[in-house]
């Protein structure tokens, strides 16, 4: 049982309201890299914990089972 990329994308969206969000994935492995304002203020740790709380259900489940993240804010992103 895997989750598709588009409901991963979904997920992180409804909890992070601006975020921009891009998955890749295998139905196993996931990398998602997430652009966000809210995450100005926070720290690494920090900006994980607020994506992981958007997908901690289906991680539970075990819909999604290992999900690499990429955090970082818009001008953060556009300095890459």
């Amino acid at each position: 049982m895997s989750i598709a990329n588009e409901a991963v994308v979904a997920l992180i969206k409804a909890g992070i309201s601006d975020a921009q969000v891009e998955v890749t994935g295998d139905g196993y492995k996931y990398q998602a890299e997430v652009v966000s304002s809210e995450f100005a203020a926070l720290n690494k740790v920090k900006r994980h914990q607020k994506v992981y709380a958007t997908v901690n259900e289906v991680i539970v489940s075990g819909e999604l089972h290992a999900l690499t993240l990429v955090t970082l804010t818009p001008e953060e992103k556009a300095a890459v």
